[in-house]
C-alpha cells in the first residue's frame, strides 16, 4: 500500500498535468512522463505507456469542456483524425522495439523543438 504522501505526490502530479493539458489542448504527458519517471520511479516504457493512459481521460474532458464552450473548430479539426489514429498505431507498434534511451532522446528533442517553435 503506497503512503499518503506517495498518493498525494501521485495525485499533484496528476494534477499538473490535467492543468496543462487543460491550458494548453494537450502536453499533459509532457509533464506527466518525467513525473512518473522521477517520482514515481516508474520503468521508462512503463512511464510513457501510463502517460498514454492517463492523459485519454484528461484528452476527454478537456474536449468536452472546450466543446461546450463553442471552442472546437470540427470542420478543421476532424481531417487530422485519420493520420493521428495511423501515427499512434505506428507509434504503439513499434514503442517496445525502441531502447527507453532514445525514447528520451526523441522525447526531449519533442519537447525543446515544441519550445522553440513556441518561443520564435
Amino acid at each position: 500500500m503506497k503512503s499518503y504522501r506517495s498518493r498525494l505526490s501521485f495525485g499533484l502530479f496528476g494534477a499538473a498535468a490535467g492543468v496543462v493539458n487543460g491550458l494548453f489542448g494537450a502536453g499533459g504527458g509532457m509533464v506527466l512522463v518525467p513525473l512518473l519517471i522521477r517520482g514515481g520511479k516508474l520503468p521508462d516504457q512503463t512511464a510513457y505507456a501510463s502517460s498514454i493512459a492517463i492523459i485519454l481521460p484528461l484528452c476527454l474532458v478537456s474536449l468536452i469542456v472546450y466543446s461546450r464552450s463553442g471552442s472546437v473548430p470540427w470542420g478543421a479539426s476532424l481531417p487530422y483524425l485519420a493520420g493521428g489514429l495511423l501515427g499512434g498505431l505506428v507509434g504503439g507498434l513499434v514503442f517496445r522495439r525502441i531502447p527507453p534511451q532514445l525514447l528520451h532522446r526523441v522525447f526531449g528533442a519533442v519537447i525543446v523543438w515544441g519550445g522553440l517553435r513556441l518561443l520564435l
